[in-house]
């Protein structure tokens, strides 16, 4: 064999090695790669499991509506840092709201974005029963002037009882800070609970879905 053909050979040889070597690293990539995801993930659930077992300690040894909400709140507000959290239940006669004094100090003199939920919106959103944010409301009879609620980034979450709405809680948090559709994820879960607990101490609307 001549040298030509000997280092034609070995040319090739090391071409195959490095293809070789290429995809082996690829696929060493993929795996650590889902290994991370696979990781985040699972601390995610870890979190999410922390926060839905502390917010359920919270209510152990409540005794009325009052202790429930706000102890609920008082994690939720926790939980979100800078948010205010403000219960509206379903009553017979209209709705009852649950606000927490300190979440003033998010809007200060200023009117806060609950008193944009006049009997109209509350009454559309209990009967919708699902998570909605801003522009979900719109249209859906908003009181007055809405530049309140333009300062604000808000959500709503419903608490529901058998199928049956009990009301809902507003989460809001004063521009430029936004809640994100993670943090919605998380604390969601925890409503059915409230709700139950809620509803082992007060009566709801008995009709309108």
């Amino acid at each position: 064999m001549s040298q030509t053909e000997r280092y034609r050979r070995l040319r090739l040889l090391v071409k195959k090695l490095n293809k070789q070597r290429k995809q082996q690293a690829s696929k060493i990539d993929i795996l650590c790669n889902d290994l991370i995801s696979a990781q985040r993930s699972f601390i995610g659930r870890l979190q999410n499991i922390g926060f839905a077992a502390e917010f359920y300690r919270s209510l152990l040894g409540s005794t009325d509506l009052n202790n429930v909400l706000a102890r609920a709140g008082r994690v939720l507000r926790q939980e979100l840092p800078g948010a205010g959290v403000t219960f509206f239940l379903r009553q017979a006669d209209g709705c009852e709201l649950h606000a927490y004094p300190g979440d003033e100090s998010l809007y200060g003199e200023q009117e806060g974005p609950q008193e944009c939920f006049g009997p109209e919106l509350v009454d559309n959103l209990c009967k919708l029963n699902r998570p909605c944010l801003f522009d979900d409301t719109l249209g859906m009879g908003l009181d007055g002037d809405q530049e309140p609620l333009s300062r604000f980034s808000i959500a709503t979450l419903p608490l529901t009882d058998l199928g049956r709405s009990l009301g809902f809680v507003l989460i809001y948090c004063p521009l430029p800070q936004v809640l994100t559709a993670e943090e919605l994820r998380r604390i969601s879960p925890v409503m059915c609970g409230l709700a139950q607990a809620i509803r082992s101490m007060h009566v709801p609307l008995p009709s309108g879905g």
